[in-house]
């Protein structure tokens, strides 16, 4: 099937496809702030590479996913806590927390304590197991970091961190979904 641009969909890249969708979404459906959705798919679009790439690479090849990885981290890092805190530090629902926890204490890598706040709080931490992981998984995934930064200047680095954050700053300005 042609595109209103007489292409084939099999012959769009993701470019092209930015490109036809901003053109269709303007024109035919009345959509006309072209910029604020190519900004948001290639920003999703970014994302899901940087994060393919470190998942297929780095976790995968260890037995771990990039959910587990991030509890793994936040725990590592801020540890111990509570998994509701967890969820927080990780972008993680609650539930999510709860099913990755328990794989990872079947794995020996996070172990569960009972809180000191009452009898139902629990506190995650990471076992001796689970720290000596995360120094290798971590090493693997800076240097796989570094690389993907290296593509930008310093100036540039630090332009896109204050830029990202800006946007993630601006969703007070409107009624914004997240997980907290």
């Amino acid at each position: 099937m042609d595109d209103r641009d007489g292409r084939a969909a099999d012959e769009l890249d993701f470019w092209s496809f930015v490109d036809l969708a901003g053109g269709r979404l303007a024109e035919e459906f009345g959509f006309p702030h072209r910029l604020a959705t190519r900004l948001l798919l290639t920003l999703n679009r970014a994302s899901a590479i940087v994060t393919y790439d470190l998942e297929s690479t780095v976790h995968r090849p260890r037995g771990h996913s990039w959910a587990g990885f991030r509890l793994l981290f936040v725990t590592w890092l801020a540890g111990p806590l509570e998994p509701g805190r967890a969820a927080t530090l990780a972008g993680m629902s609650r539930a999510a927390v709860s099913n990755l926890a328990k794989t990872l204490v079947a794995d020996g890598l996070l172990e569960r304590a009972r809180g000191e706040r009452d009898g139902r709080s629990v506190i995650l931490s990471l076992t001796e197991r689970g720290r000596a992981a995360m120094l290798e998984i971590f090493a693997a995934q800076h240097a796989r970091e570094k690389r993907w930064a290296d593509v930008l200047t310093e100036t540039e680095q630090q332009m896109l961190i204050m830029l990202l954050t800006k946007l993630i700053e601006g969703r007070t300005a409107f009624d914004v979904r997240e997980r907290s």
